[in-house]
């Protein structure tokens, strides 16, 4: 069984939770090609290793978070809340 904890409820069964894909960097709407937003949408990186993906607590609070999973052990390391972060 795989556990995933929400910052709002605390420790829960994946069961609760919703995956929302791997997080990957968001091209830039005015000056994206088409071929950018395609790679964007469509194609993952689907790593073996840890990789940080997007969870939302579904049935409980609802909040979006963040979880790094272990791809083959499906060991979670961390959850944490999405924080926006200035453009580099």
């Amino acid at each position: 069984m795989i556990l995933l904890t929400c910052p709002n409820c605390g420790t829960r069964n994946v069961s609760e939770f919703r995956y929302g894909g791997e997080i990957t960097k968001r091209p830039n709407p005015n000056t994206a090609t088409q071929a950018e937003w395609a790679n964007y949408l469509y194609v993952r990186k689907n790593v073996l290793g840890v990789m940080p993906e997007w969870w939302c607590h579904q049935s409980g609070c609802g909040q979006w978070l963040i979880a790094e999973r272990h791809t083959k052990t499906h060991e979670v390391l961390k959850t944490y809340v999405w924080e926006a972060r200035p453009q580099e």
